[in-house]
């Protein structure tokens, strides 16, 4: 009898029939009442300031309201306000909150003057409305989060134990002492594998204080001393995993596994699903769903900037022309966005158009370059006509700068990810530009500086990093030491 009861508690129960196991996103109510509740807040600031001022409603403001509604929406879900899995420290929630109503005062500005409406709305009303509505919704999300954390802190808090004293257990404390409103309190951390000389299996004692191994974690969650277990183990450690989330099922914990992803260089990685099949996104895009906001700003940029530089670029264009003998313009092949083969634009600064399969890099007092070509290799001039290839959409006003395939066959032979750069358009200018990393690059060591920058551009692209980009450039960008 006893055989056969052990035999029938070691027989996994299959899913119910017909059914399919999948994850599912967790979400908030609260989050999703604030979400309404903002919304409602914008409404009511305007109602308030059109009382403040003794301004009639009219429908000139209901349509600003609910215009405004819809676009602080879009862009708080654009700036992923309300996804609770970002757990965003109160600054950072804060920093996004302004960002979303930014781009809320810039749709109602284009939309006042678009309809001729600057002369029926009372404009000091409208102004302190602008103003009080970050404020506002920004203080009510501080409130929350106080009051969340202090309720969880007297009554409801959920006491965790983390197995692995590992960088990622650590970082895993981090995250949740910096979110007192969660409500989490560590109990513990648990690890059986012995001390080696590889700290990427387990931390010294002095870094991760292991309260037991994983038999005393097992019986912790049976006692009821634990509500909640991170697995923080290595992928190796899969059959431990394994093991320990079985017995884990003979107890009423929450268990969660915590895979170490950030073994791996990632680069702009992304949780995602596919019909509640998680997937964790290594090497991806920041434009994956955001290329449309970057293409609208390589148009109205390129266009701006053009209107600006048409009569110079016409007297560059005489001036090369009556300086050398040669083509105005030098189209050279090179890698675009996901390696794909585009012609590049510039205006000629050499004697020559080299464009196969090895073309050297200019170098100082090489002697291809024609004086006049100096000059406009110095000051970035030459790079003008690439922004005909930014109206035609094969590179961007900011991105890696696009190389010679020859340079491109080379170094990613030599340089780890350096083929990651193509996940974006190539640009004009980019973060490595702005910070030196321009010109030639006769070491190995400044090939790899340039690339790191590029990589941390598509890690943290935003809309407001290209803007700042651009601002960088016209004081550092165009004029350099490297530049020749």
């Amino acid at each position: 009898m006893g055989s056969q009861q052990k035999q029938q508690k070691a027989t996994v129960l299959p899913p119910a029939s017909g059914t399919t196991a999948s994850i599912r996103l967790h979400r908030s109510n609260i989050l999703a009442f604030f979400r309404a509740f903002d919304s409602l807040l914008v409404i009511l600031a305007l109602w308030g300031v059109l009382q403040f001022w003794g301004t009639p409603w009219s429908h000139t403001y209901t349509w600003l309201g609910v215009l405004a509604i819809i676009a602080f929406v879009f862009f708080a879900e654009s700036n992923e306000v309300y996804h609770l899995w970002q757990g965003f420290s109160t600054p950072a929630l804060a920093h996004r909150l302004t960002l979303a109503w930014a781009g809320t005062a810039v749709v109602l500005g284009v939309f006042a003057v678009a309809m001729e409406l600057m002369a029926s709305i009372n404009i000091r009303a409208v102004a302190l409305w602008l103003t009080l509505v970050p404020i506002a919704i920004i203080s009510c999300h501080w409130l929350r989060r106080l009051v969340l954390a202090r309720f969880r802190r007297q009554s409801a808090q959920r006491r965790i134990g983390i197995v692995g004293a590992t960088s990622l257990s650590q970082r895993v404390t981090t995250a949740i002492r910096n979110l007192p409103w969660m409500g989490y309190q560590i109990a513990g951390y648990y690890d059986d594998r012995m001390l080696t000389d590889d700290r990427s299996r387990r931390l010294d004692d002095n870094q991760v204080q292991v309260s037991g191994n994983l038999e005393q974690l097992k019986q912790a969650a049976r006692n009821g001393d634990i509500d909640m277990v991170f697995i923080t183990l290595p992928m190796a450690a899969e059959s431990r995993v394994r093991e320990l989330v079985h017995d884990l099922a003979d107890t009423t914990v929450s268990a969660y596994l915590i895979p170490d992803i950030f073994s791996f260089d990632l680069l702009h990685s992304r949780l995602t699903g596919i019909q509640g099949i998680p997937a964790v996104s290594i090497y991806d895009s920041p434009l994956a769903d955001q290329a449309w906001t970057k293409r609208l700003f390589d148009l109205f940029g390129s266009l701006a900037i053009l209107a600006i530089v048409a009569i110079p670029m016409l007297a560059i264009a005489l001036g090369v022309k009556l300086s050398s003998r040669g083509p105005v313009f030098f189209k050279q092949t090179r890698y675009g966005v996901r390696g794909e083969k585009i012609k590049v634009w510039k205006f000629r600064s050499m004697s020559v158009c080299e464009d196969g399969p090895d073309v050297p890099q200019a170098r100082r007092g090489d002697p291809r370059i024609t004086p006049f070509g100096a000059m406009l290799r110095r000051t970035s001039l030459d790079e003008l006509p690439q922004l005909f290839n930014v109206l035609g959409g094969s590179m961007s006003l900011i991105g890696p700068r696009p190389h010679a395939v020859a340079h491109n066959e080379f170094y990613r032979n030599h340089i780890q990810g350096y083929m990651l750069r193509h996940k974006v358009k190539p640009g004009i200018t980019g973060l490595a530009q702005v910070n030196g990393f321009r010109g030639e690059t006769e070491t190995m060591d400044k090939m790899v500086g340039r690339i790191a920058y590029d990589l941390e551009y598509i890690r943290n692209w935003s809309l407001w990093l290209d803007i700042k980009i651009l601002w960088w450039t016209v004081f550092r960008g165009f004029v350099g030491q490297q530049a020749y």
